[in-house]
């Protein structure tokens, strides 16, 4: 009875809220980093490429979901469907399923382990060794804005409770602006945090965009350079006296020996994971080894994939940076029943079985494109 009787995949588009993402004023036309990032033709299309949502069903009826990356391939993921029908989710090497690309990975992962969750009666975070807090403080989050418009938007979310906010950025942003407008606004109300994925290129750039900006209200940078340059991260951690930190997302082919040289050269101070259960809970053991702290990322998910980040950020030692957690503050919907709970900018973690949320069918129909993609005995 606990063989896996079929697997649905539904493909939706869920779009971003309206002023959610950059200024109107702000336009993004850098389509070498859109087409990196899977995002279309611009970054702020990224809430327009297609999801698949995933039921998991077993012969005893319950049924397990997951969510997979956007531009996820319907063809590899229908071919990924094929091995799990039939096999006993008892049996499953829950650490290594049999997919591999990583783009759908993650959604027979959290499937599996919500089902697996119901049928032991268990939080996901007790099957990934158990959790070490209930709540997860999570990031305000935006794209690039006038220095007026960042201002409100960390004032809102400070306003909310949270902590810090993170503004994504490019090297035509006047991140020095910014921080002056969000002093005036919020004074030493909140953190800011500068994500310009790797965009601001080298040192040089990055010590002439951070002249002048307002060094007491940094949280840190996050990928200002480029990865190769793991001597310039360490220069800059240096010469800044700001943290900085290194996102490692595994789902954009990056792996888990792109650590290695990092830790070797003590160059950051903390991590950005994103991935798979099982390897991010790695990660941050390996930078809890290494003295450091880590938050969970994500590419602005859907409730699904945003609650298995809730269980694996409480199944991480030394997850104590706000995540990336803030589908809600974007997305139109998050396709479940009962939205992920904030207080004062943190995200409580469900207690229930498995990831303790409920599919919103009603909302699953609403944002379907049409696709639907099955596999059963």
């Amino acid at each position: 009875m606990t063989r896996i009787q079929s697997i649905k995949a539904t493909q939706v588009i869920v779009p971003a809220k309206p002023n959610s993402l950059n200024s109107e004023e702000v336009i993004d036309k850098d389509a070498a980093f859109a087409q990196k990032f899977l995002t279309g033709e611009r970054w702020t299309e990224f809430a327009n490429q297609p999801k698949w949502i995933i039921e998991l069903t077993l012969q005893n009826g319950l049924t397990g979901i997951g969510e997979t990356y956007r531009s996820a391939s319907g063809e590899l993921l229908h071919e990924a469907m094929q091995p799990f029908v039939g096999q006993d989710v008892l049996k499953l090497n829950w650490r290594r399923l049999p997919v591999a690309d990583q783009r759908i990975y993650e959604a027979f992962e959290t499937a599996v382990l919500d089902v697996v969750g119901k049928l032991l009666q268990a939080p996901v975070s007790q099957l990934l060794g158990g959790a070490c807090r209930d709540r997860i403080d999570c990031f305000g989050w935006t794209g690039r804005r006038t220095p007026e418009d960042a201002a409100q938007k960390a004032f809102e979310a400070m306003q909310k409770g949270h902590k810090a906010f993170k503004f994504k950025c490019s090297d035509e942003d006047p991140v020095r602006l910014w921080t002056e407008e969000i002093k005036k606004k919020c004074g030493d109300g909140i953190k800011i945090l500068l994500d310009p994925n790797q965009r601001w290129t080298d040192v040089a750039t990055t010590l002439r965009l951070m002249e002048g900006v307002e060094q007491d209200i940094m949280l840190g940078l996050e990928d200002p350079i480029l990865h190769a340059d793991v001597a310039g991260f360490k220069y800059l951690r240096e010469t800044l006296g700001i943290p900085m930190f290194r996102h490692i997302s595994l789902p954009y082919t990056q792996d888990i020996r792109d650590m290695i040289a990092f830790v070797r050269a003590d160059a950051v101070d903390g991590y950005n994971f994103n991935g798979s259960a099982y390897n991010c809970v790695l990660l941050a053991e390996i930078a809890h080894l290494e003295g450091k702290s880590c938050w969970r990322g994500s590419e602005v998910d859907l409730g699904i994939a945003e609650t298995m980040g809730l269980h694996i950020a409480a199944a991480s030692i030394n997850c104590t940076i706000p995540s990336d957690l803030f589908g809600e503050l974007v997305r139109t919907d998050d396709l479940i029943v009962q939205p992920i709970e904030f207080v004062d900018g943190a995200a409580l973690v469900p207690q229930g079985h498995g990831l303790g949320i409920e599919l919103d069918v009603e909302a699953l129909a609403r944002f379907s494109t049409g696709q639907t993609l099955l596999s059963q005995l």
